[in-house]
């Protein structure tokens, strides 16, 4: 088989631009860095610039977060005062009301002393037999007793639980709060406590 050998001016042509096309990428390699920095440059130009905004909108974010918590801090406490003063004018209320009441109270119980049929008209030393005159007259309630004994309100209510359950008064649960009268039993003891005070 014969093969045709091309003309020297094809071989030329060829080998000419595969030269130029080695020196072109050689030249394309060496001024690559010099373009990369000017695009590098316009670039970093850019960046900065995006770099700038991005830390204003950061502070802005940062700032606006400040503004929010301040504001629902402000929101949180504004009802706490709010109820805050609302339960301290409550507080000084109850506080000037009371000692009226208590003052009244305390005042009309010892003419409920007064007029029980205590002779010697001195309170006695058990306060089941105390309690037992201050109610012959009259029903009370159990705040009542209280203020007149000048015990605690559990003292009071552990007094009265007990004498109900001997069977010394009798609770009205239709009214609240509930009031305490004497019973015949109870009656019995004030009677027999009389007897022994006149004879004492």
């Amino acid at each position: 088989m014969l093969v045709e050998i091309p003309d020297p001016e094809v071989i030329l042509g060829v080998i000419l631009a595969f030269i130029i096309g080695i020196v072109g990428l050689y030249a394309y390699f060496k001024i690559r860095p010099f373009v990369k920095i000017k695009s590098e440059v316009f670039d970093a130009s850019q960046t900065e610039r995006l770099e700038y905004y991005e830390r204003q909108l950061i502070d802005m974010k940062i700032r606006l977060d400040a503004l929010e918590i301040q504001g629902i801090e402000q929101k949180i406490e504004d009802p706490n005062l709010d109820l805050k003063q609302f339960l301290e004018k409550l507080a000084k209320n109850e506080v000037q009301e009371r000692p009226i009441e208590q003052k009244t109270k305390v005042e009309e119980e010892p003419e409920k002393v007064i007029s029980t049929p205590n002779p010697v008209n001195l309170p006695p030393t058990n306060p089941v037999d105390y309690v037992l005159q201050l109610i012959t007259n009259k029903a009370m309630t159990s705040r009542d007793i209280q203020i007149t004994l000048k015990k605690s309100r559990e003292h009071t209510s552990r007094l009265m639980k007990k004498m109900f359950e001997d069977g010394y008064v009798q609770r009205n649960t239709e009214s609240k709060p509930y009031t305490y009268s004497i019973t015949e039993k109870g009656m019995t003891k004030v009677g027999k406590l009389e007897e022994n005070q006149i004879v004492g």
